[in-house]
């Protein structure tokens, strides 16, 4: 898939299956870990913060960004057997902010595990990319991501918008093996359906903005 005009790009053996099984391990021992999802899981659990701050990701991110990525946000989601969900047809538009301040082109504002998030601008949204870390191997039956290719560059997009574009495109299920990383833009109309065959199926989703654009703004 050519990343500009589909939106996403799967990059394979890109995590040692070492730092895979150090990440495994903090995650069984973590409180939380029988949880659907961690949010700021780069700073609960310091494997985390380590492959956020890692040459591996900031180049991958500048690679694809053609800038200087500042992290914004690190999730951990965490599908399993018990904890088993779908997600509809969607694109990631909201920003983690250190605080709020009022700007007209920002908004709506809320509050997520006690952090603040934000609408930013469409510009800033389409120069922005997610890293997805695949811990364990993607596949339809454990609920993998599903994406519409080109779907980024149709603007925001309502939720009617979004399930007939899906009518007339054919998705395209992102099989990826453990140690990939997908790339992929926010505005990327996306989902995923409950696993079938419910598995272990964690992934590590990272979202970056150009440092100098956002700089401003923090």
């Amino acid at each position: 898939m050519n990343f500009l005009t589909h939106g996403f790009e799967l990059v394979e053996n890109i995590i040692p299956s070492s730092d895979i099984d150090n990440i495994h391990r903090e995650i069984d021992q973590f409180q939380e870990s029988s949880s659907a999802g961690i949010r700021h899981a780069d700073t609960k659990l310091s494997t985390l913060q380590q492959l956020a701050q890692s040459s591996l990701a900031l180049h991958l991110a500048e690679h694809y960004m053609q800038d200087k990525p500042r992290l914004m946000r690190c999730i951990l989601f965490n599908k399993t057997a018990e904890q088993n969900w779908l997600v509809s047809w969607h694109q990631d538009k909201t920003l983690c902010m250190p605080r709020k301040f009022a700007h007209q082109d920002w908004g709506p504002w809320s509050i997520k595990d006690g952090a603040h998030h934000v609408q930013p601008p469409i510009n800033i949204l389409n120069q922005m990319i997610t890293l997805r870390f695949h811990l364990d191997d993607n596949h339809k039956d454990n609920g993998c991501l599903k994406v519409l290719p080109g779907s980024h560059n149709k603007g925001i997009l309502s939720t009617q918008q979004m399930h007939a574009l899906n009518e007339k495109a054919s998705p395209v299920y992102c099989l990826a093996p453990r140690g990939s990383a997908l790339v992929m833009k926010p505005l990327l109309v996306h989902a995923s359906n409950k696993a079938t065959t419910p598995d272990r199926r964690r992934v590590i989703h990272m979202e970056f903005v150009p440092a100098k654009l956002i700089s401003a703004y923090l």
